[in-house]
């Protein structure tokens, strides 16, 4: 059985997000999304809420879990016994510093290898930070996020 790990802040999850969880569920036997700590960010939603949010919108896919980790990721992979680690490109401004990070990875672990995947075109301008900009200033995100993610930033904003 082959395991992936696609890791990140997840802060919320969006579309282009569940569409890199599911391409990878058709590569993998197993996919862990796993929610990482960032101290050089200050999430908008806790670890628990963002599991919450993750756990509801992956029931669909069977091979995807998902979980909480600190600390180096290719030993979070090791010790979930995962073989890949999925990034997602979005655009060329992406390729740059995710290759940094997938060669300094391999270097620390040569057994966990990383895997680029491209999201739908559709998905590609998109990212949380916008999301979360765009309903501060009260937009609409409903095109970006699921209708319950889209309520619960709402809700964090007061709008």
């Amino acid at each position: 059985m082959v395991t992936a790990i696609y890791p990140g802040s997840f802060d919320p999850i969006t579309y282009g997000h569940l569409d890199i969880i599911e391409r990878a569920a058709s590569l993998f036997d197993r996919v862990i999304v796993a929610i990482a700590d960032n101290s050089a960010k200050k999430p908008l939603f806790t670890v628990e809420e963002r599991k919450k949010q993750i756990k509801e919108l992956v029931k669909p896919y069977k091979k995807v879990a998902v979980d909480h980790f600190s600390g180096l990721l290719v030993e979070y992979a090791e010790k979930k016994k995962a073989k890949a680690v999925i990034r997602g490109l979005r655009a060329v401004s992406d390729f740059e510093y995710e290759l940094q990070m997938a060669l300094m990875n391999r270097r620390l672990k040569q057994d966990i290898i990383t895997v680029f995947l491209m999201p739908n075109e559709k998905y590609t301008y998109l990212n949380s930070t916008i999301v979360r900009e765009i309903t501060r200033l009260g937009g609409d995100v409903s095109n970006f996020v699921s209708p319950v993610v889209a309520e619960q930033l709402r809700k964090k904003y007061n709008i």
